[in-house]
Order: structure tokens, then sequence, then C-alpha cells
């Protein structure tokens, strides 16, 4: 069992099961909404349970999917695609250990102009 919350509070979040290595977001919709890049891990929706769901906010930011956060605290939390039966949550809402690290780099083409990636872990340009 992971639990995890957004910065407030108000909503806590609980998964079952390990959680996938995450992938780090580069892309511009991630990089502008959470500051930076993004590391989430996908789970399948139905092992994960929400507290104060009431408080969750959705955004469609593309055709693909919608960006879930506090409505109290703006804490970035999900995203979920409209296809599929899993979704991605950030990996900052959860408490440590997480047991798992960080496995590749997405939509670096995408990147920040003001930082490297140089971890050698994968990088996919898309």
């Amino acid at each position: 069992m992971h639990k995890g919350s957004c910065l407030c509070g108000g909503v806590r979040i609980e998964a079952t099961g390990d959680l996938v290595p995450p992938d780090a977001c580069h892309c511009s919709w991630c990089r502008k909404q959470s500051g930076h890049f993004w590391v989430s891990t996908y789970i399948p929706q139905d092992s994960m349970t929400i507290a104060g769901e009431e408080r969750v906010r959705w955004y469609r930011s593309s055709e693909e999917g919608a960006r879930g956060f506090c409505s109290t605290c703006g804490s970035f939390l999900f995203w979920n695609p409209v296809e599929g039966d899993h979704i991605a949550i950030s990996m900052g809402v959860f408490e440590t250990p997480t047991q798992t690290q960080l496995a590749r780099h997405l939509y670096v083409a995408d990147q920040g102009d003001y930082y490297e990636i140089a971890d050698g872990l994968p990088q996919r340009a898309q």
C-alpha cells in the first residue's frame, strides 16, 4: 500500500500494489503546470482510492487526457488519459519510501533550455 496527499492534505491517495518505475515528462504542458518537468507513475484506476475527491478539479489539457489538481492548494496530482484504465499519479504525492526509481525521460525534444538531462537514463524525443 502506498499513501500520499496533496500539499494541504485535503486530497489523500492510497494505491495498492507495487509502483511502476516512473517517467519524467519534459513536455511544455507538464513543465508549465508543474514548474519544471513532471515525474509520475501509472497505476490501474481500480487500485487507487481517493479521500477528498470533491476537492479534485479536472482540466482537459488536450484531446489525449485531463490533468487533476487540488482545488485548495493547487497541487498537480494526476494525468488521466481519455483511453485506457490507468492513471498517472505524481510521484511527489507519495510518502517515502516509494521503493521505485526513475525509469526514463519523455518528450525530451521539448525540454526547457535551462537544464541538462545527464543521468544516463533512456530518453524518448516524443
